[in-house]
């Protein structure tokens, strides 16, 4: 009998370690200027139905990189050994027990703002979404081949973070290398006017001015040459000077609503003013440089800041300085407009300069014009829930073994 009590004393006490280890397991825990708060995926309106697969899919994608070498800030949130013990969990899971295998490795935390009184407030974050545009486009100009897409010059150099150069400003992130030091990078205008000088290098030409803005706000898309090939402009560096949004400008002056402002819609309207549309163009000082490449897998976009491509409907584009690249996220919300679709599990594996804050996201919906209209008309409210990976088990002792 005292053989049995003392068995009962021991399963107690390790019950006991075991709940008040899962306790702490799940505390909320303060990030940046917000709080992650533990959340069953069990209780998220439609993640049962959600297609678990092409969810792991893409996270097998990201698991193929160097997350480690990807140059991420240290105190970015996701530990890259509890993600690599994810990586190799996800190895061998069938494509059928994807959802158990999110529900096992990870713990789902929803991010909300405590300084915000309103419940619905403090969960709300803003999604938008991304594409990649696919132009027509030639490896010679001429009459109908107009805007040449420009490689990146050789004295252009990237800047880490915390060590810029004296004398410029901190947050410049690109510089132009001088036989006397570094300077600040020529803006958009300058260097239409030919301040690369030999230095502009173009690798094709697109139609117009207006096909190579567009390309230069997402950053990288396909084109179609005149004999049916199909390459990829991926993005290769830029300027370094401040982005700034031509289509708020559109309509701040007047010159269109924003109520069902397409992309569509105000590209057209600059290649029917092409004056005003130089003018405004020119307000956005940030200029992108490119690489070219051939468009191997045509289901898959191009590769996002993880070094991975980017997957239609899964990729997301997060704050890179707050968020690790291979953390999948819920987005909790309607993501369609007929209220069709109430979350989709997805997996970060890009980033952007408008991407700033914990609860702020950019979804890659494909390429080309169908792909351009979804992402023009997602602009919605959504609770951001971030799955961290569960702690990886430590390696067995010599004894254990």
């Amino acid at each position: 009998m005292a053989a049995q009590r003392s068995r009962l004393v021991l399963a107690i006490a390790a019950a006991a370690a075991l709940v008040s280890g899962s306790a702490r397991a799940v505390e909320p825990i303060r990030f940046a200027d917000a709080v992650l708060e533990p959340v069953p995926l069990s209780s998220l309106a439609g993640f049962a139905t959600d297609d678990h697969a092409a969810a792991l899919d893409a996270f097998r994608l990201t698991c193929a990189a160097p997350l480690a070498a990807l140059g991420q800030p240290a105190a970015v949130r996701g530990s890259t050994t509890d993600l690599a013990a994810a990586c190799d969990a996800a190895r061998n899971v069938p494509r059928e027990n994807a959802r158990s295998f999110f529900e096992s490795a990870f713990t789902a935390y929803r991010v909300t703002r405590p300084t915000r009184v309103i419940e619905s407030e403090r969960r709300a974050g803003f999604l938008t979404g991304y594409f990649e545009p696919e132009l027509a486009a030639s490896l010679v100009p001429g009459p109908d081949f107009t805007a040449a897409a420009l490689a990146r010059p050789d004295d252009l150099v990237a800047i880490e973070p915390g060590q810029t150069p004296p004398g410029l400003d901190p947050a410049l992130r690109f510089a132009r290398r001088t036989p006397t030091g570094f300077e600040p990078y020529p803006d958009r205008a300058a260097i239409e006017d030919g301040a690369l000088g030999d230095r502009a290098r173009p690798m094709l030409w697109l139609r117009d001015p207006v096909d190579l803005f567009v390309l230069q706000v997402q950053g990288s898309g396909r084109v179609r040459l005149p004999d049916g090939r199909s390459l990829r402009l991926r993005y290769d560096g830029k300027n370094g000077r401040p982005y700034s949004s031509v289509v708020k400008t559109i309509v701040t002056e007047g010159h269109l609503p924003l109520e069902g402002l397409t992309l569509a819609r105000w590209a057209g309207w600059l290649r029917a003013h092409p004056a005003e549309a130089r003018r405004l163009m020119r307000t956005n000082a940030a200029y992108v440089f490119f690489k070219l490449e051939e468009a191997t897998d045509v289901a898959l976009g191009p590769p996002g800041g993880a070094g991975v491509p980017l997957t239609p409907g899964r990729s997301l584009a997060v704050d890179a300085t707050l968020w690790r690249y291979g953390l999948p996220f819920w987005l909790d919300g309607q993501l369609s407009p007929d209220a069709s679709q109430r979350g989709r599990l997805v997996v970060a594996q890009d980033t952007g300069s408008a991407i700033v804050g914990p609860a702020r996201g950019d979804l890659y919906l494909g390429t080309g014009d169908a792909a351009g209209a979804a992402a023009g008309n997602l602009r919605h409210a959504i609770s951001f829930v971030v799955l961290l990976p569960k702690p990886a088990a430590p390696p067995a002792s010599a004894d254990a073994r």
